[in-house]
């Protein structure tokens, strides 16, 4: 039952009924609606902004756990990095050095790859997190390209490693003469004065004294390349180089007689001829070389299988004086 209102009329000195017309009731109800609207807007403003619908809240837990686990992941790919650069440390510093192998390039250990080209289907859906799963894409693929380079090393590695006793077998290890007295080393490796032009020049070699006839020793196992005889008045005379691979290739000069023939293999110790005095030589002698890719290099560091500790310390000695070469 609806309210009667009543107002105080001072003319008539009395209390009137309030008459309502329909139009103030249509604007009553009006003005309640917009405000109950405008209430209504607000509180879905608010809602929407300061709390969070069920499939709102569940995909912000599943964003969250999601870049957990991604920071987990490069957290890992840290770990595993860091796993890589020390097996890339010791395949270089220890296991190449004691095989005697070079050290694999840095540009080569980084295996770079394209740009981001590569992720272009990833950056073509706008993801959110774009950044952080591209960045995880590349540490992954360059990973696996290092990975892939340090298991190509480690076959190399086993590869030398079953070469190693065929190595050690092959590379030159003794005197090419019988020298127990330490008496036959006549001159080094270095400058040293040229017997006939008497001045000083870089002498490849050591000189090895001894009376014709002289056995002359192959220092390691391998193949002879060269058995040359020569009739000139210059050079190394009548020669023998054996090719004992791994690098390695060495040189006996002067020779009186040759007694093996190219293409033959011989093992260390073998018996390859006799001193003489051939080619440019001022005395009967054996001249010795080693040639290591290429490149002659001082064959006083591979004396090491028939000497002792103080019979090498002598050998250095003698080998080291700047005297005459004797060719």
């Amino acid at each position: 039952m609806a309210r009667i209102k009543y107002y105080y009329d001072t003319e008539t000195c009395k209390y009137e009924r309030v008459k309502v017309r329909t139009w103030d009731v249509f604007l009553n109800f009006l003005g309640f609606l917009s405000i109950a609207l405008l209430i209504a807007i607000g509180l879905l403003w608010g809602f929407t902004k300061y709390f969070e619908s069920p499939k709102e809240m569940l995909l912000r837990k599943e964003n969250e756990e999601l870049k957990l686990h991604y920071d987990i992941l490069e957290k890992e790919m840290q770990d595993v990095r860091a796993m890589l650069a020390n097996l890339q440390e010791r395949d270089d510093n220890v296991y190449r050095v004691i095989f005697e192998a070079e050290p694999i390039p840095s540009s080569i250990r980084q295996a770079g790859a394209g740009g981001s080209e590569k992720y272009k289907d990833l950056l073509d859906e706008n993801l959110l997190q774009e950044d952080l799963i591209v960045r995880n894409f590349k540490t992954i693929d360059q990973l696996k390209r290092q990975m892939y380079v340090q298991t190509k090393s480690y076959d190399e590695i086993i590869d030398l490693a079953l070469n190693k006793e065929k190595m050690m077998a092959a590379i030159p290890a003794i005197q090419p003469i019988k020298n127990k007295e330490l008496t036959r080393l006549a001159s080094g490796f270095g400058m040293r004065i040229h017997p006939i032009y008497k001045v000083k020049r870089m002498h490849t070699g050591l000189d090895f004294s001894a009376p014709r006839g002289t056995p002359i020793y192959a220092t390691g196992g391998g193949t002879v390349k060269k058995a040359q005889v020569s009739y000139r008045k210059t050079g190394y005379g009548n020669q023998v180089e054996i090719d004992h691979g791994f690098g390695y290739v060495t040189k006996y000069a002067h020779m009186q007689i040759i007694v093996v023939k190219r293409g033959q293999k011989v093992k260390r110790g073998d018996l390859i001829g006799y001193v003489g005095s051939t080619g440019g030589s001022t005395a009967p002698h054996c001249h010795y070389e080693i040639i290591k890719n290429g490149k002659k290099i001082n064959p006083i560091q591979y004396i090491i299988q028939d000497v002792t500790d103080e019979e090498y310390e002598k050998l250095l000695e003698l080998a080291s004086r700047e005297n005459q070469s004797l060719g």
